[in-house]
């Protein structure tokens, strides 16, 4: 278990010391604006479920109808490219469990949800809040 002691921005256990942040920005298949509606809170309810279920700290999601971007903190552990898979994958089947015969239906004939492409990147101490406020307005015109 790793915990953040109160004034420090570090984690700490017994054996380390850490701080891994990371910007994610997964992408519709196509770039098709799905990710709006029932939809939107169906795919973002889940990536905050598997993030939990890992342990994971969420700072910042938001995004366009057709991205998603995810601002969070990591342990030394994961693989954010396996992590991208993982969340990829689960919300997927998710949603398209949910509305692949009938909201979904109206942009995708196959199995698809997410690009196979994503970005993700390390963010610094000094780039967080920029990152933070870039992702807060996602869609805001």
């Amino acid at each position: 278990m790793y915990v953040r002691k109160q004034g420090q921005s570090y984690y700490t256990n017994r054996h380390s010391c850490f701080l891994l942040q990371y910007h994610m920005v997964l992408v519709t298949k196509y770039r098709k604006p799905c990710l709006d509606g029932v939809i939107k809170p169906c795919v973002y309810s889940k990536i905050k479920g598997i993030f939990k279920e890992r342990g994971l700290n969420i700072l910042q999601m938001n995004g366009e109808p057709d991205h998603v971007h995810i601002l969070f903190e990591a342990d030394p552990f994961t693989s954010p490219g396996e992590l991208v898979q993982v969340v990829k994958t689960q919300s997927s089947r998710f949603v398209r469990k949910y509305y692949g015969d009938s909201i979904l239906k109206k942009w995708y004939w196959k199995p698809y949800f997410w690009s196979e492409s994503y970005f993700i990147t390390t963010v610094s101490e000094n780039s967080l809040s920029a990152v933070e406020e870039y992702i807060k307005n996602q869609g805001v015109s």
